[in-house]
């Protein structure tokens, strides 16, 4: 390796997904000397492959539900299919778009941009292209892939990842999706919209299993009035061709046929052969382990994202990011409450939440401690004229703050924001009470909501 020890950087950033891009940004506007090093594209996983292309098929498929049910709201309209060239074009341009932007702004923030293949070659250096990159700090920001399961080989053709179904020529007669997770139910609800018959396994008891059981349970029923079929609480045994298809098999005997079987059983962290247990960074089942402050047991070296264990979220990764530039920068840093995260699962109809679920609260504080309330959607004018069903269900701890918001319901993912702010400054139900919301919104059902908790209810029943 040629060791140019001309330059040696503030922050060497390796992988240039959410959380790194977010460290770099933030690093430069603070006086950092940055290089951030990418192997594939800036964005990540987060814009090429995740969150802004399977938003975008969501979208499509909410087209496509609108044109088929116009008439419910007084519009002639007709389903003609799903043109999905045409469909890719557009997710395409979506994602293009944005990474042109982003581009742009790494260069205006003067960051060395390094694109190649870097390993980690000790605690103070990254490897890439033929040359040793020097820094003061280096941020590993990795990432991950799509995982499977033991004996479970993805082909690519009809035992698949979510990288291959964003890029798929056709919409599958039908599918079996295994892992009732976000990533699951996600293309769950796309495929259903484009006319796919779709089956959901997963092991555990229900679908969404992280959240609020309650959320899980309207989800359920959402899921079952779309007809989306789901096998709950028994696990994958084996998956095997059939004469077009899959054939899976779960523990308890059952059977399941379709023409291609998605796994999404979450994703693992990209660590193997980069270098880091070389250099001493200390690891768990291939996770890269860190303090609050995302700092490793290497004192140069600090990792963020989906390569440390905590929410593989793409804003989690920019929070993580952020972090690490201004404690670099000597600024005064605290360490991020993950409970107060926002956590939005974008089907139809959509999951969001943020604090702890009815169960953790009275795990944490009591069963006589804790208070839950729910607001129909049902009562609210705005949800009415969308024709979406659901709830808010607040979890207060008795004469004090709300400690979770749990929705579900079409655009719910917008009302997140302020659910965030009620659990991050810890409001009481009654202060948020006091807050005006407009009117029709369904912004109004979480004020709504938080008048029934403080005692006095408008329109709902006490």
């Amino acid at each position: 390796m040629a060791n140019d020890a001309s330059t040696v950087f503030d922050l060497v950033i390796l992988g240039g997904g959410s959380g790194g891009y977010a460290a770099a940004l933030r690093g430069a506007q603070l006086g950092l000397d940055v290089a951030l090093i990418e192997k594939d594209k800036v964005g990540g996983t987060c814009l090429h492959r995740g969150c802004i292309p399977t938003k975008a098929l969501l979208h499509a498929g909410e087209i496509a539900d609108q044109a088929r049910e116009s008439e419910q709201f007084g519009v002639k309209a007709s389903f003609e299919g799903i043109d999905v060239p045409a469909v890719h074009k557009y997710k395409d341009e979506v994602i293009s778009g944005l990474y042109k932007g982003l581009q742009g702004l790494i260069a205006s923030r003067k960051v060395t941009y390094i694109e190649g293949e870097g390993r980690l070659s000790s605690p103070t250096s990254v490897d890439v292209n033929g040359q040793r990159i020097q820094g003061r700090h280096v941020l590993l920001a990795t990432g991950s892939v799509p995982k499977s399961l033991p004996g479970l080989a993805i082909d690519g053709n009809r035992i698949i990842s979510s990288d291959h179904a964003l890029v798929l020529d056709r919409v599958p007669k039908s599918a079996i999706i295994l892992g009732g997770g976000v990533i699951g139910v996600e293309f769950a609800s796309a495929w259903k919209s484009f006319g796919a018959d779709v089956t959901v396994i997963e092991g555990l008891k229900h679908l969404v299993p992280v959240e609020d059981e309650n959320s899980s349970k309207l989800l359920e029923r959402a899921f079952r009035k779309r007809g989306i079929k789901f096998s709950l609480g028994t696990f994958f045994q084996k998956a095997e061709y059939t004469q077009d298809g899959v054939k899976v098999t779960l523990a308890d005997g059952k059977e399941f046929e379709a023409e291609v079987l998605l796994v999404a059983v979450g994703r693992g962290p990209v660590s193997q052969g980069l270098g880091y247990e070389e250099a001493g960074v200390a690891m768990d089942r291939g996770y890269v382990l860190v303090d609050e402050y995302m700092r490793t047991n290497v004192p140069t070296v600090s990792a963020v994202g989906d390569l440390v264990p905590t929410l593989q979220l793409a804003h989690v990764g920019f929070a993580e990011g952020i972090l690490v530039a201004e404690r670099l920068a000597g600024l005064k840093t605290v360490p991020i409450d993950y409970d107060g995260v926002p956590r939005v699962t974008y089907c139809h109809p959509e999951v969001a939440s943020v604090g702890i679920t009815e169960a953790k609260a009275k795990e944490i504080y009591g069963a006589d401690k804790v208070v839950a309330l729910k607001y129909n959607l049902a009562g609210n004018g705005k949800s009415k004229i969308l024709k979406t069903a659901g709830e808010i269900k607040l979890v207060q701890v008795k004469d004090g703050a709300v400690v979770g918001v749990h929705m579900v319901g079409d655009r719910m993912g917008e009302q997140v924001g302020e659910a965030q702010l009620i659990y991050n400054w810890e409001a009481l139900p009654a202060e948020v009470a006091q807050l005006i919301h407009a009117h029709p919104t369904q912004n109004e059902a979480m004020g709504e909501a938080h008048l029934a908790l403080a005692g006095k209810p408008l329109h709902s029943h006490d």
